[in-house]
């Protein structure tokens, strides 16, 4: 056997280094750079637990007008809120990393999507035992199809069974368990994981098998383990919501055969999670009187427009330094904003606490929501209520003009259809003949959008 190597690893970034030092000048971390054995016994793959009948391709340069375009063929599942995340489906040897909080419902995501795919389906999960699997899943109420369970770390054994169970698609429940014994280290270090999931995507992309990985993350939010993992995968979707409220949020950060810009959005239950096929519904409250510092925006996420409730509340500063505080909204946007507005339209905001809220737990970077924020903040300074059945949809620049979005279309079609009779659009923007009931009112000027809301 050759003679080990070691390597030193900084458990926090990945960076790796020849010497151990105390801090990591890549991440500037304290004490997180530790001793990995990185040599390998013989170099072996996946191929020895599991022999691949899949034809390689030709290495040889092919001119770009002679390759042959195809409809690329998606395994489509039975949730809908996952196929919009993706662009469509699982594609045939995709590689698809899910990170999120612990307990935010990773596992009970990938549990119901696996019972109820119409192909084999083999779930390994290294965290929890066969019982427990099964007893989610009948608490879920799912009819199970083609789906087997595997409780095992080592990927060699998986590889292994694998072999003799052929599956459509492999679920992984987590690549932090993983270990290979090619590596030395212990599951969940820099080199265990690049190698295991070195040995999946290998395994994916010649086998044509979609592999989905449900990955731990951080105190910071980031996935666990080295950034190159998610440069490695095809897909990294982020599973967010907090866990003291019903809604998930499903996001995508990288996808190679999709959009970034869709989100699906489920509904944590008793019996797993239901997709939320009309968002705008749980985001708007339902109060039968009308509040001060409440304001709604026409926005859109990926091809989804949303109506969502925006929340402002502006009070005297009790300790001198005025608070700034926004809940799923950039506070420095929401600095520039309050500066627009005293520079331009002369509210004194300087000495009072500001505190932004879009309710539901969703994050929202649209630039179009700028007016329903401006709109809220000004509604709770001034205690007058917005009408109940107005909303709004532009962005608001430096010099205190409103300037038009894109896709206003959608936003006014969206904002009908959901009982809304007037909506606030820059005047800008340029709209073909609409055939709706609703109410287009164009300003040009936050002095305007004033005028038009509070008299």
């Amino acid at each position: 056997m050759a003679k080990l190597k070691t390597t030193f690893y900084c458990q926090n970034c990945g960076a790796q280094y020849a010497k151990w030092q105390g801090q990591c000048t890549s991440c500037k971390e304290w004490n997180t750079i530790a001793e990995e054995i990185i040599q390998k016994e013989d170099p072996k793959s996946w191929k020895n637990a599991a022999t691949s009948t899949s034809k390689k391709r030709a290495t040889k340069p092919i001119a770009i007008k002679e390759i042959e375009s195809e409809h690329e063929f998606r395994m489509r599942t039975p949730n809908g809120e996952f196929n919009r995340v993706l662009g469509g489906g699982l594609v045939p040897g995709a590689v698809i990393l899910l990170g999120g909080e612990p307990g935010i419902g990773k596992s009970t995501l990938l549990l119901q999507i696996a019972l109820n795919l119409p192909f084999k389906v083999l779930y390994v999960s290294g965290e929890e035992s066969e019982r427990q699997i099964k007893m989610r899943a009948d608490r879920i109420q799912q009819t199970p199809n083609d789906c087997y369970i595997l409780t095992e770390t080592k990927t060699q054994v998986i590889f292994k069974q694998i072999q003799e169970l052929d599956p459509d698609v492999l679920v992984i429940d987590s690549i932090q368990t993983l270990h290979s014994d090619y590596i030395e280290s212990s599951a969940g270090s820099i080199s265990q994981i690049k190698e295991c999931t070195s040995e999946l995507i290998k395994f994916a992309k010649e086998t044509h098998t979609p592999v989905l990985l449900i990955g731990h993350i951080t105190k910071d939010g980031n996935i666990a383990g080295p950034k190159i993992l998610e440069h490695m995968v095809d897909t990294v979707l982020q599973f967010e919501g907090d866990r003291n409220h019903v809604y998930r949020i499903l996001r995508a950060h990288k996808n190679r055969f999709g959009s970034t810009n869709e989100l699906g959005i489920y509904e944590m239950q008793g019996a797993g999670l239901r997709e939320v096929s009309n968002p705008s519904e749980i985001l708007l409250s339902k109060n039968a009187e009308e509040l001060s510092g409440t304001a709604i925006a026409a926005t859109v996420e990926g091809l989804r427009p949303l109506l969502i409730e925006i929340q402002a509340l502006v009070s005297t500063a009790v300790y001198g330094t005025p608070q700034r505080s926004a809940t799923g909204f950039n506070v420095k946007r929401l600095n520039m904003l309050l500066a627009v507005l005293e520079k331009r339209a002369g509210f004194r905001l300087g000495a009072k606490d500001v505190f932004l809220n879009i309710t539901g737990g969703i994050t929202v970077d649209d630039p179009a929501i700028d007016l329903a924020v401006v709109a809220a903040i000004l509604s709770s300074n001034e205690d007058i209520a917005i009408q109940s059945h107005v909303c709004l949809a532009a962005e608001v620049g430096l010099a205190g003009e409103i300037r038009p979005v894109t896709r206003v279309e959608q936003r006014i079609t969206e904002a009908e259809k959901l009982g809304f009779k007037t909506i606030v659009i820059s005047g800008q923007s340029k709209l073909p003949e609409l055939n709706t009931n609703i109410e287009v009112k164009k300003v040009n000027k936050v002095e305007e959008v004033v005028s038009f809301l509070f008299g």
